[in-house]
């Protein structure tokens, strides 16, 4: 049994012993369906498809209209980025990497004695206007993702510059053994190695240039 499956099979079986699930968690259900669609069933479907667009020259957005037991249905539409659509709600898979170095790093014996830092990160939700919410386990996966949605291609307008290197740019930093300075995602450098505030800050001044209305809050998903 998949988990998609093990989900659906709690929710009717809380349903015939007549459990009436509350808002707070058919809200964790829907969050954590959405998770597994898009963390199992998106990718599949997406190498499925992948070859078939192969031909195209052209930017395009398909519409996958799906009723369970009921024909699928698929249409083209005028706009080129699903977040052009009102009321779409992104579920694109991660595809972004880490930018790191092929060679391992020297051991060095330390000067002191190695301190245990908790990890005391709070982690990082999004939400758009259109009712879009980006949330992750890791702030840094929310990060990527809302920078996605608003558009990696307007984010060096903003000029934001960690380290002489812009948030977002075609510029890669040379990489050094043990070390993340970015993030590749869809053919940009993302610069990652920044404290969870600062991609909160760096989110809020995205979102003022731009008038976004973003709603951005410390908090992972259960």
């Amino acid at each position: 049994m998949t988990k998609l499956e093990k989900l659906y099979s709690i929710i009717e079986n809380s349903r015939e012993v007549g459990v009436k699930l509350s808002k707070d968690v058919l809200q964790q259900v829907e969050e954590l369906e959405e998770g597994i669609i898009k963390e199992e069933i998106l990718p599949a479907l997406g190498n499925d498809i992948a070859p078939r667009l192969e031909p195209i020259k052209r930017d395009l957005v398909l519409v996958v209209e799906y009723h369970p037991g009921e024909p699928i249905s698929v249409a083209l539409s005028r706009k080129t980025k699903i977040s052009e659509i009102m009321g779409a709600k992104t579920l694109t898979p991660r595809s972004s990497t880490p930018v790191k170095s092929d060679e391992e790093p020297v051991e060095v014996e330390p000067h002191e004695p190695k301190k245990h830092i908790e990890n005391t990160t709070k982690g990082m939700r999004v939400t758009f206007p259109d009712g879009t919410v980006i949330w992750y386990r890791q702030a840094i996966d929310t990060f990527i993702d809302a920078l996605r949605k608003i558009g990696l291609e307007r984010i060096p307008e903003v000029g934001i510059i960690h380290s002489d290197f812009n948030l977002v740019s075609k510029e890669k930093r040379p990489t050094v053994p043990g070390r993340i300075w970015q993030h590749e995602c869809d053919g940009w450098y993302i610069y990652s190695n920044i404290s969870n505030v600062t991609k909160k800050e760096d989110l809020k001044r995205i979102s003022d240039y731009y008038h976004l209305g973003l709603k951005i809050e410390d908090g992972k998903p259960e």
